[in-house]
């Protein structure tokens, strides 16, 4: 791709990432969630997320990083977002 042109999802998922990615509509749930958007307002939090933006080995930081937990509560809220749990598993009150 030439420097500058617009890139879409499709030019850098292979078919074996097809099966991993997440619709759009489901990314714009994210977005509209109230419990994310509470977790987000931790500066510890959004300090681990910029540096794993900005990492260049992010498998590396993001294996020391799921055993912080306060990004594995960001990790699974993100989770039960866009793959929520199925009705059958969840126990009756």
């Amino acid at each position: 791709l030439p420097a500058g042109s617009p890139w879409s999802v499709e030019d850098i998922l292979t078919e074996d990432d097809e099966q991993d990615r997440v619709p759009l509509q489901k990314l714009k749930l994210l977005g509209e969630s109230e419990e994310l958007r509470s977790l987000l307002l931790n500066p510890h939090l959004r300090q681990l997320l910029l540096t794993v933006d900005q990492a260049q080995d992010k498998s590396s930081i993001m294996k020391k990083y799921m055993q912080e937990p306060l990004f594995v509560e960001f990790a699974d809220c993100c989770l039960r977002i866009v793959e929520p749990p199925e009705k059958e598993n969840i126990l009756p009150e």
